[in-house]
């Protein structure tokens, strides 16, 4: 087993390093005071081509696999951009995965092209108020009329609705009553048309740059060819994107991690106290140096997963597991960052409370770390099903 990065994802790592450099700390710190999407962040990875890092070559991507978009995800969040940063461009590394596996060829010279480009941009709309984690149980309908689809619902929790023209969106189209319960959901890539989409903003504790909403669908009409594979087939087609997603949001929650223990060390070598540095302390050195193992031990599991993917071979478990540690890693990190800086780390200048309040998002999406328990104690332990 070899460990160390290749020639190529070292030229990866700089590249992005080098485009990440202009939007320092005190960027992510205005946007995260005055919101509004980080469009010349954006622009500027699409102009650099990184926006289709995982898409293939024949579309304008690199044609890459999950471990170099991981390395991608992670470098963004480590250089201090944290989740706000990520999160404004992880749409473009996996949501689409779904059209790469299942659509047609139309579609995707269609589709991917304006994504990479960063012309288009799109949301994922799946989440619904009284389902949750639920999917099977999903209520927005579609409903088909000749060469379109009429949609009614309710989504929530959808990033990036605000600024996004076109929709991901997965809706029922056969009665739940009259259909086998993985079968009954379609998928659909389309334009958001905002005169029968509703996009209302949710005030939330952190990444205020990057939107999240509730959508309120009420007759959105869908041409036929914007169904992504056969009707009723969504939901097995989702599933093709989840173990990218949780492996991708797992090194990003290690990016962030890593920058709030870059700062906390770097604090504790400066700050003095009663003559000498605070970081001479052991009540200082010992949190710093546990949260700098699990954050290893959480990457280790990342790459892992990342491997098994690009090699096509079973990740669930994997994937499952680094979203799990990597999260969790992260948000010890970031809390026991402000605890290096003492009353400091409540203020914002320092940063630490922002990284603090973005640790939070991985730990509840995509999926609960008690699901993920769930998940690994029924199928990897054997245990029966607990829900």
């Amino acid at each position: 087993m070899n460990f160390a990065l290749t020639p190529e994802q070292m030229q990866i790592r700089d590249a992005i390093e080098r485009v990440c450099a202009p939007f320092d700390a005190d960027y992510w710190l205005r946007k995260d005071q005055e919101g509004g999407f980080p469009d010349d962040f954006h622009q500027a990875l699409a102009a650099s081509g990184w926006l289709g890092i995982a898409m293939p070559e024949a579309y304008g991507g690199a044609g890459l696999g999950i471990s170099e978009a991981a390395l991608m995800m992670h470098t963004i969040s480590a250089t201090g951009a944290g989740l706000s940063g990520a999160s404004a461009v992880h749409m473009n590394i996996f949501g689409l995965h779904p059209v790469v596996v299942f659509g047609n060829e139309a579609q995707k010279q269609r589709w991917l092209p304006p994504l990479i480009a960063g012309t288009d941009r799109a949301c994922f709309a799946v989440t619904e108020p009284n389902t949750g984690l639920n999917t099977l149980k999903l209520k927005t309908f579609a409903q088909r009329d000749g060469d379109f689809y009429e949609v009614h619902g309710q989504k929530v929790w959808i990033s990036t609705a605000q600024v996004a023209n076109k929709m991901l969106l997965l809706a029922r189209t056969t009665p739940i009553e009259d259909c086998k319960s993985t079968e009954g959901l379609s998928l659909f890539y389309t334009d958001l048309d905002r005169s029968k989409v509703e996009v209302r903003e949710i005030e939330k504790m952190g990444r205020k740059c990057v939107d999240s909403n509730q959508v309120f669908i009420d007759g959105l009409r869908i041409p036929v060819e914007d169904r992504i594979g056969e009707e009723g087939q969504g939901f097995r087609y989702i599933l093709h994107g989840l173990n990218p997603e949780r492996i991708l949001i797992a090194s990003e929650a290690v990016g962030l991690g890593r920058a709030a223990l870059k700062r906390a060390a770097g604090y504790a070598n400066e700050r003095e106290v009663f003559g000498r540095s605070i970081g001479q302390n052991q009540g200082i050195q010992h949190p710093l140096a546990k949260s700098w193992m699990e954050l290893e031990a959480a990457d280790l599991m990342v790459q892992k997963a990342a491997w098994l993917y690009d090699q096509h071979l079973p990740c669930a478990a994997e994937a499952n597991s680094a979203k799990y540690l990597a999260a969790e890693a992260c948000y010890h990190a970031c809390e026991n960052a402000i605890f290096t800086h003492g009353g400091m780390g409540y203020a914002k200048e320092y940063h630490v409370e922002r990284y603090l309040r973005e640790s939070w998002i991985p730990r509840l999406a995509p999926v609960s770390p008690q699901l993920i328990l769930c998940f690994i104690a029924e199928k990897v332990l054997g245990l029966p099903k607990s829900y």
